[in-house]
């Protein structure tokens, strides 16, 4: 299950009680993912997301965690700093932090927000300010601090959030990364922040349960890497050797009818070859096609696991899907969250999983 922002956290980004049954419903799911965690308070692109970085939010996930075991799902948590794509009314009048100030596409960063009247509406980003060294280390800290947390609530792991535009990507992109010192001009040097949050990370938890999720070619909050070849093809050596979990790739421009996902593939093909799960509104046939030719270990399903709690049933029986509905896909109630049907039996039942591929 790939991750979905659902933003139903309180104000203080604690989640919200009712996720425990919205996730235990998809836990037949081979792994979850979570929807993004901020791993600090300047890291918001979407209101009422949930953080890990303080002991109310950390407490608040571990029954969330609990009912999935329970269910027989494993989870990870995909940690999450927005950086430049976010706005001072998200962050308590502070201004947004970015690898260098740039902000001359602020129309096209996707920042949203829950009005008063309950409607989560597009809301205009905040101009950002380079990151100081000290601040880049803190947000190290930050998500190594998130990762113990993950640990304390009982997740089975991390997935580092390297993609759509947020600050790791920022970082690897060098139209945003604009920097002088150890963290930009080289793709080394871009990949700087994100081998360190690695490193960090590991410092709480195994290698073995860490995830990253990478789109280099995104559209998606206006990284504008003019060659992403250049800056991934050594990420996809340095990977080999790093010993991570798993790598998810994203191909967000799928979302727009513009895939990339040959292209996307090609880069880490000829570096990589570890466990691969690829994302790209990919349909359950052609999924099934991908894992059994080797082109992928695994795929992740975002919007059909959104409206289908009980999707890998679904798959067997090779449907029917209910299609996700736009009401309720961010913040709100019950209502979009916790009310799509799942398959019934002949008897009136709901449908119970068997055994099998």
């Amino acid at each position: 299950m790939a991750p979905m922002t659902r933003s139903r956290a309180s104000e203080r980004g604690v989640i919200n009680p009712t996720a425990s049954e919205y996730y235990a419903a998809r836990a037949s799911a081979g792994l979850i993912v979570t929807e993004g965690i901020n791993v600090g308070p300047m890291s918001c692109a979407f209101d009422r997301t949930p953080g890990l970085w303080t002991d109310e939010q950390t407490l608040a996930w571990k029954p969330v965690v609990d009912r999935i075991h329970e269910k027989g799902g494993r989870v990870v948590a995909q940690l999450w700093h927005a950086g430049r794509a976010s706005a001072r009314g998200l962050l308590s009048d502070r201004q947004p932090l970015s690898p260098s100030g740039v902000n001359d596409d602020l129309d096209r960063l996707q920042v949203w927000a829950l009005l008063a009247n309950g409607a989560y509406v597009r809301i205009a980003a905040t101009s950002s300010r380079a990151m100081t060294s000290a601040e880049i280390q803190g947000v190290v800290s930050e998500f190594r601090l998130a990762a113990a947390n993950a640990v304390s609530a009982g997740f089975d792991g991390v997935e580092i959030h390297g993609a759509n535009g947020y600050l790791i990507h920022q970082f690897l992109s060098p139209a945003i990364n604009l920097r002088a010192d150890d963290y930009g001009g080289s793709p080394e040097g871009r990949s700087k922040l994100l081998h360190e949050i690695v490193s960090a990370i590991s410092d709480v938890m195994p290698r073995s349960r860490i995830g990253l999720r990478l789109s280099p070619f995104a559209d998606y909050n206006s990284v504008r890497d003019p060659k992403p070849e250049d800056t991934y093809r050594p990420l996809a050596h340095w990977l080999e050797t790093a010993g991570l979990s798993y790598l998810h790739l994203a191909d967000t421009n799928a979302w727009t009818g513009a895939p990339d996902y040959e292209r996307m593939l090609s880069i880490f093909r000829g570096g990589y070859r570890g466990p691969l799960i690829v994302n790209a509104g990919i349909a359950p046939r052609r999924a099934a096609q991908i894992v059994s030719s080797g082109e992928a270990h695994a795929v992740a399903f975002g919007r059909l696991f959104l409206a289908n709690p009980d999707l890998p049933a679904r798959i067997r029986m090779d449907g029917p899907y209910n299609s996700p509905q736009h009401f309720g896909m961010y913040g709100g109630s019950n209502s979009g969250y916790l009310d799509y049907p799942e398959l019934e039996s002949g008897h009136g039942e709901p449908l119970r999983e068997t055994s099998g591929g």
